[in-house]
């Protein structure tokens, strides 16, 4: 899919999705419910904080859940993407692979609680840059 030259909302309101996601990603576990589940909102928070960032700098995206290419994309233009806010590509597997049943291991409690804190991490890291 090609950039889009116009992307909707303004930084702000992505960057309120983003903080909605977290605080789905953060509801405790619901009878039924899967570690996944949770943290593709985990993912979601990490990808629109990224996105907010993005289009705060002026920065085209594609629509993706794949947040190595968004990083990229942002490094190509800013030359920069701090260290920490790198481990948010591993986040991009709670986008598909692990919503969906089969081939792939259950995601754990502990894996969850890295998600949310990597989430929370690139959250701050855009409210610091496009203020909360």
């Amino acid at each position: 899919m090609p950039n889009r030259e116009y992307i909707p909302g303004s930084p702000q309101e992505w960057l309120a999705r983003a903080r909605g996601n977290l605080a789905l990603a953060k509801t405790p576990m619901p009878a039924g419910g899967f570690w996944e589940d949770l943290c593709f909102n985990a993912q979601q928070t990490a990808e629109k904080a990224i996105k907010a960032v993005m289009l705060h700098k002026g920065i085209s995206f594609r629509y993706t859940h794949d947040l190595e290419e968004l990083l990229a994309t942002f490094a190509q233009s800013t030359g920069q993407v701090p260290e920490d806010i790198k481990d948010a590509i591993g986040l991009t597997e709670y986008a598909v692979e692990t919503r969906y049943p089969g081939g792939q291991e259950p995601v754990t409690e502990e894996e969850y609680h890295e998600a949310v804190q990597t989430a929370e991490r690139v959250l701050l890291w855009a409210e610091s840059i496009i203020g909360s």
